[in-house]
């Protein structure tokens, strides 16, 4: 992990040449990230600057890797943050080893900081169990993005063919939506939460199998939890929502404040950077990813 990597546990290394059928297990840089490293940079050059002595710690989703946080991570480190991003490989074992060998070194690494976390997909699940057994004194905030909080149908439907077993793992079998899956049974959260849910697919096929809105692998139902203090919903997919600008800001926004802002448009803090110069409202534009609508839940 950056800021000081922290050696995992070799047996918990992923498997090499596996690719996950539900998630990317290569983060490919396609969106230039040098690019957006600049262009994030600009939108929170606006919003004070995080105390030093806040850390955060990054956790991935299934069959991902820390690159696929990279984005992220470089933005809040801008933003003042120390942050702590373990690679953990999350195909290899229940949801309750994976917490147990991950979150210990990250949490050394944070030191004697106050720490948050910000997670994608199961990651979210990895910090509810560690939660279930542990306390972490100096914790501050938590924000998942599409975290299976109540499982997925995708789960329901492919856990009994031997390939998704193989490219998932057993992490991957206890994500189902029954009352006896493991999101299901760590109860509601007793921390400062807040939930970013997407509600657009890549994948029909897969969201034909999920009841109600969904971002291709999670329904957006599934995301809430008992206990959340905030909970947004934005048009954004599950396999790239962390690299979306307005998920980045809300991030960075509910970090510093403890909520999201329902009214964020990436519109006017680009066309304030297009002033300067930089007509990226017209490049986010054509790269599809200037999201016309949020919607703010109650």
């Amino acid at each position: 992990m950056r800021t000081g990597r922290v050696v995992m546990d070799p047996r918990l290394t992923q498997r090499p040449g596996l690719r996950n059928p539900l998630e990317r297990s290569r983060d490919p840089p396609y969106l230039g990230p040098m690019r957006w490293i600049m262009i994030f940079s600009m939108l929170i050059l606006s919003v004070p600057q995080a105390a030093r002595a806040d850390c955060v710690i990054l956790l991935h989703g299934l069959g991902r890797s820390d690159t696929s946080l990279e984005l992220l991570e470089e933005v809040l480190e801008t933003a003042g943050y120390k942050t702590v991003s373990p690679d953990y490989a999350s195909t290899e074992e229940t949801i309750e080893r994976l917490a147990a060998h991950t979150l210990p070194p990250a949490l050394a690494a944070c030191g004697d900081q106050r720490i948050h976390f910000v997670t994608h997909s199961m990651g979210g699940i990895l910090v509810r169990q560690f939660l279930s057994q542990n306390t972490i004194p100096r914790l501050g905030r938590v924000v998942m993005m599409g975290p299976p909080n109540h499982g997925s149908e995708i789960v329901d439907e492919f856990a009994h063919l031997q390939p998704f077993v193989w490219f998932n793992g057993p992490a991957g079998l206890e994500l189902h939506t029954g009352p006896d899956s493991t999101p299901n049974q760590l109860g509601p959260a007793n921390f400062d939460l807040g939930i970013i849910a997407g509600s657009r697919s890549l994948n029909p096929i897969y969201s034909n199998l999920i009841e109600g809105k969904d971002d291709g692998k999670v329904s957006v139902e599934s995301t809430y939890l008992q206990g959340m203090q905030a909970h947004i919903t934005l048009p954004v997919t599950h396999t790239f929502m962390m690299n979306n600008p307005l998920v980045v800001a809300q991030v960075v926004h509910y970090l510093r404040k403890g909520e999201f802002e329902a009214g964020l448009q990436l519109g006017k803090v680009l066309y304030d950077i297009a002033l300067n110069g930089f007509d990226l409202e017209e490049t986010l534009s054509e790269d599809g990813l200037l999201a016309p609508d949020i919607v703010p839940d109650p």
